[in-house]
């Protein structure tokens, strides 16, 4: 793709805030659901938002070193480990943090072995027909959410003024990208969102003024209840960091915890592998560049395990890297990792700033539905780009692809007791699995095992033989030839 800053290059400061900004934008929402989420499972308030954002922001930082600042993708809280999470909260913050760190040895163990071996049984095992939809599946199975984000209000309800609402955002940002200035085109998710969140608020004005409440779209009591008692907390408050949760807590884990814990996130670690080679091979793909071997998937393994440990200090929330902010990256053109590193330290400082977080709070599902509905797209996208240069025609490729295609929308997911396979997991697996079967054995030089006809040995020819063309008759004739 055509880039408008490439990795290296870096914006101009107060443009480059704006970047990051939207890059936050664009992973925020995400990230600070999963807290919520594990909250809501296990029936605790253990996990924070305020301290996910900071965390996802320390294990960006860490990520981006550990790539030498080639890779420019935020990491975010990890939707895969919700249900570990929960299981972990059982176990107190001492828990959490312990079974995270099985998750990040499982990366460290990966990359020492992938450093020794090398990456190059990752084409083998992972070529184009089997990457390509396997990315695409990333942004297919997305594609439900947007559009229940898009058809609900925060009641959880059918809503036709949410819908408008998350199609102005949807529509801002399109307009933006592909019709707007190149300031414009830069920022395409702030002037959606923006969008969308206004008319939000005017929907909502009209619904509190007539008291109806189909068009109250945006919750402000958040912001409210803030600020009607005035105080330094109600402007900076220190988020409830996981570490220091835990030392207060104390340590009450004995030997069954820690292997039941080890049995809940470990596993889980081998499926996000799957996840993380493919999110680099979108990402390769959108910059031009490839990352398994610059600067290796080792790194982006270490980047991504120790910073999700990293992050797990921090907010408790293992971290992974974020399809939608590949998707930022591939629509605006910018791939710095200067507005990365930029993301990163911004959510660590407005994870201080209480109303931020409350803010982000209040805009409405339906508005991130809409921008979602452009960012898995792209990603949907960027997979079957790269199934261009693979040979439809050949039935091989199209069993491969279809396998991988139903299952994972179709959404089956392998449950082995309390380790369950996600649904792209097994379609990568059944991928590979049929790849291996259909696809033909190599040949040997005999030509008896071989689907093609062995070449045929050339015939040496003598340092004296020369040969001469007779264009005009179309004959050749050797000469001095003993």
């Amino acid at each position: 793709m055509k880039l408008i800053y490439d990795v290296e290059d870096k914006p101009k400061f107060k443009s480059n805030i704006v970047f990051a900004l939207q890059q936050l934008l664009a992973i925020i929402a995400a990230t600070l659901l999963v807290p919520t989420l594990v909250n809501s499972i296990s029936k605790t308030e253990m996990m924070s938002q305020a301290a996910a954002l900071f965390g996802a922001g320390a294990g960006t930082l860490f990520y981006i070193w550990c790539t030498k600042k080639k890779s420019p993708v935020f990491l975010g809280s990890s939707f895969a480990f919700i249900a570990p999470l929960a299981g972990a909260c059982a176990f107190g913050y001492f828990g959490i943090l312990l079974g995270v760190l099985f998750a990040a040895l499982v990366y460290v163990i990966i990359a020492i072995v992938i450093h020794f071996v090398g990456t190059k049984w990752v084409d083998k095992l992972l070529p184009p027909v089997i990457i390509g939809p396997t990315v695409a599946l990333i942004g297919l199975s997305l594609c439900s959410s947007a559009v229940q984000n898009l058809n609900n209000t925060s009641a959880g309800s059918y809503n036709l003024v949410s819908i408008l609402c998350g199609l102005i955002a949807f529509g801002g940002t399109v307009l933006a990208s592909v019709k707007g200035s190149r300031s414009a085109k830069l920022v395409p998710f702030i002037i959606g969102i923006g969008a969308g969140y206004v008319a939000a608020s005017i929907a909502t004005i009209i619904g509190n003024l007539t008291g109806n409440s189909y068009l109250q779209i945006i919750n402000y009591s958040p912001l409210i209840e803030n600020f009607k008692n005035l105080s330094i907390q109600s402007f900076v408050s220190v988020p409830n960091f996981t570490a220091a949760a835990a030392f207060k807590e104390g340590f009450k884990l004995d030997g069954a915890a820690v292997s039941q814990l080890a049995l809940l996130f470990a596993p889980v670690a081998f499926v996000v592998l799957a996840e993380h080679i493919a999110d680099h091979k979108n990402l390769s793909s959108v910059i031009g560049r490839d990352l398994i071997k610059e600067p290796g998937l080792e790194k982006t393994l270490l980047g991504d395990g120790i910073g999700s440990f990293i992050g797990a200090i921090f907010g408790g929330c293992p971290n992974t890297t974020y399809g939608e902010s590949v998707g930022c990256v591939a629509i605006t053109g910018n791939a710095s990792t200067s507005t990365i590193i930029l993301t990163a330290i911004l959510a660590m400082l407005l994870s201080f700033f209480t109303p931020f977080v409350q803010f982000v709070n209040t805009i409405p599902v339906c508005v991130i539905g809409g921008i979602c509905v452009a960012l898995y797209g792209f990603i949907a996208v960027s997979g079957l780009r790269m199934l261009q240069s693979v040979d439809l025609g050949e039935s091989k490729n199209l069993f491969v692809v279809s396998a991988i295609l139903v299952t994972g929308i179709g959404g089956l997911e392998i449950q082995m007791g309390k380790i369950t396979i996600t649904g792209i997991a097994t379609a990568l697996i059944v991928g590979i699995l049929t790849n291996i079967i259909v696809s033909e054995k190599k040949k040997c030089c005999c030509g008896t095992c071989c689907s093609t006809p062995a070449e045929e040995p050339e015939t040496a020819v003598e340092p004296d033989e020369t040969v001469e063309v007779n264009e005009e008759e179309e004959t050749v004739v050797e000469e001095n030839i003993d």
